[in-house]
């Protein structure tokens, strides 16, 4: 899940690192009033969730408490990539001697958390990398044990950043890592984090996403931060479809029938098995095929449970037909989840044979599975049939060529 960034200068502090001045506002009399607090200039941002703030208007300058409201206003009005702003962030503008860029992500590859630093903030990350990797220090950790200011230190140190500058930015990294452990971050970002004038320094940005499944363990936090147990916090709101298919999974206790997305092809897809949906979406697209939908499956469900998304799926504007696939998962019996499919297809007045482009689960129960697969004549593939290949079959069989 995501946090706005008022919310994210929140968790920054409750860390220990020094932030600018700032507030949040949802009116411009508030706006007004943060800024004669403030006393200074300020900088209105518009809190949504979605990036392009200060192409689309979205963030505007201000030298007076009137010009503030005045710009408030505005920012408060305008949508910004389909997202309604939730307020707008009232920041002191601060007199920056240099812009630095301090992060830390999770790393699928090496399965570990590696903290990012650069001399070149105010830029996305990536587009530094690319273009001067040289000026980007990386460095991993254990989130099993405690992160070391020594190891934060080697990490700055290393694009050539010394004296009192290395001195004061070491704590500031050393605590977002463990601010990312120990808030199940999968990322934590400050951009730019500002050296000011004087030698100190400030967040004047920060980004954070958490782990989805760390809402329980997070519960007095998010309550600190005001976020309610509805909020699906997404980069996007969730769409009448994936909230069906979030209900659908909370029918029944059985199995998983999540992560529910849609897309706007004509194959329909019932796919699972951790990884494997994965690999399957990429192969349905790798092959020409247009998802109408990702998901997955998995973990034993119940017949009611395959019935309903394949329900779902089935009834979804310009789905074509389904697939039905897995990698090999050993809990979830092909029968079950074949007599949920055929179930969706019969009830909804589809032939199961038609509507069934491919039915590839290998699992526990498969022979009594197949069997049933055989009645209804749904073409179906065992586990000596890859993965690929069975993606390539049925797009093939909605007339796409490979």
């Amino acid at each position: 899940m995501r946090f706005f960034e008022y919310e994210s200068r929140q968790i920054v502090a409750k860390a220990g690192i020094p932030v600018s001045r700032h507030g949040f506002a949802t009116t411009p009399e508030e706006a007004r009033r943060i800024a004669e607090e403030i006393a200074g200039p300020v900088v209105i941002k518009s809190q949504v969730l979605t990036g392009g703030r200060m192409k689309a208007g979205g963030v505007k300058f201000a030298d007076t408490p009137d010009e503030a409201a005045e710009h408030a206003a505005f920012v408060l009005q305008l949508e910004i990539n389909g997202h309604m702003p939730r307020g707008v962030l009232v920041d002191s503008r601060v007199s920056v001697k240099q812009e630095y860029y301090a992060g830390v992500v999770w790393d699928g590859i090496r399965k570990q958390p590696v903290m990012l630093f650069s001399d070149m903030g105010g830029i996305d990350i990536e587009e530094v990398a690319e273009t001067h990797p040289d000026h980007v220090g990386r460095g991993w950790f254990s989130n099993l044990t405690d992160v070391s200011d020594y190891q934060a230190k080697q990490v700055i140190a290393s694009i050539g950043v010394t004296g009192a500058a290395l001195t004061r930015a070491t704590p500031i990294l050393t605590r977002l890592a463990q601010l990312f452990v120990e808030r199940d971050m999968t990322l934590a970002e400050i951009n730019p984090l500002a050296q000011l004038e004087d030698g100190s320094f400030v967040a004047v940005d920060a980004h954070m996403d958490m782990e989805n499944e760390a809402r329980p363990r997070q519960k007095q936090l998010l309550k600190e931060l005001g976020v309610g147990d509805e909020e699906t916090r997404q980069a996007r709101e969730a769409t009448p479809f994936e909230l069906a298919g979030e209900a659908v999974d909370a029918a029944s206790h059985r199995g998983v029938a999540g992560n529910v997305t849609e897309f706007d092809g004509n194959l329909g897809l019932v796919i699972g098995a951790g990884g494997g949906s994965l690999t399957l979406f990429d192969a349905v697209r790798a092959h020409g095929g247009k998802p109408a939908n990702y998901c997955e499956i998995g973990g034993n469900p119940s017949v009611e449970k395959a019935c309903g998304l394949a329900k779902l799926v089935l009834q979804k504007p310009g789905v074509d037909k389904i697939a039905v696939m897995m990698s090999i998962v050993s809990n979830t019996r092909v029968d079950i989840v074949a007599r949920g499919v055929i179930k969706a297809c019969v009830e909804l007045g589809y032939d199961p044979g038609e509507k069934i482009a491919i039915f590839r689960i290998p699992g526990a129960w498969e022979d009594e599975g197949f069997k049933i697969l055989e009645r209804y004549g749904v073409e179906y593939c065992d586990r000596s049939v890859s993965m690929h290949e069975a993606a390539r079959r049925a797009v093939e069989k909605i007339g796409v060529a490979a």
